[in-house]
Formats: structure tokens, sequence, C-alpha cells
């Protein structure tokens, strides 16, 4: 089976949602896990922005990438500028892909904006997922 990993700087919103958007996705045909330069919390917001499409990521915890070190993944994504510019080095046949993502959590204001960005983040990242299956899943 092959390995996803999704990184961010806190592994609290873009890369929580996007490793329970690769496993909807996927059906089971690759493990995935998520990871940050730095581990936090998994924000409400994601949890709740989640649930909408059906997506259960309550039970998810921050990790950080610290983690993942000797572990292998055939592909590396990760969802935000830092991450990127921070990403660990990764064994020979890991492909690394960038997908570049505002932080939800960035918004400042009343709860429904809040959650309006972190939709509109977490629909970005389900069109680049969906894509990624259709072209490069087996």
């Amino acid at each position: 089976m092959k390995r996803i990993l999704v990184l961010c700087t806190a592994n609290s919103a873009r890369s929580q949602m996007g490793e329970g958007l690769f496993r909807h996705e996927g059906g089971g045909r690759f493990h995935v896990e998520s990871a940050g330069t730095r581990a936090t919390l998994v924000r409400p917001e994601a949890i709740k922005v989640m649930a909408e499409l059906g997506i259960d990521i309550s039970g998810h915890r921050s990790k950080a990438v610290d983690e993942f070190y000797r572990q292998h993944f055939d592909y590396v994504v990760t969802v935000c500028d830092n991450a990127r510019d921070n990403c660990p080095v990764f064994p020979a046949g890991t492909e690394r892909i960038h997908w570049s993502f505002e932080d939800p959590a960035a918004v400042d204001g009343p709860e429904e904006d809040r959650l309006n960005e972190f939709r509109r983040i977490r629909d970005q990242i389900h069109g680049r997922v969906k894509q990624f299956y259709q072209e490069q899943a087996p």
C-alpha cells in the first residue's frame, strides 16, 4: 500500500483536513498520515467543516514531523509554504508535492466568518486531492 504524508506548519487545520480528504477519497487504497513542522492542536473549525462532508477527524491529534523521520512515504504533500521551506529530507523515491493554501486559522472575526474561510480552504484542498487521485493513483 502506498503511503502519503501531508505536512503543514502546526498540523492543526490544512494538513488535518488534507489527511481526512485523502483517506476519504482514497477509499483505503493509501495509508495517509499528517504532521506539522511543530505540533499544536486540531482546530475545532477544521473538525466542524470536515463533519459537514461526513468526514470525522475529531479523533485526530496534532503530530510533529519528527514522529515520521524513519518511515517511508511515497508522497509528501506540503500544503503551506512554511512546511515546504522547512520540510525535512525524505529518502530517495519519495515524491514531494507542494500545494500552497492560505491559513484559514489566520482569519479573525465572528465564528461564521472563520468557518467560511475553513470551508473555502477545505474545498480547495478537496479539489486538489481529487485531482491527485485522478492523475497519480493506480
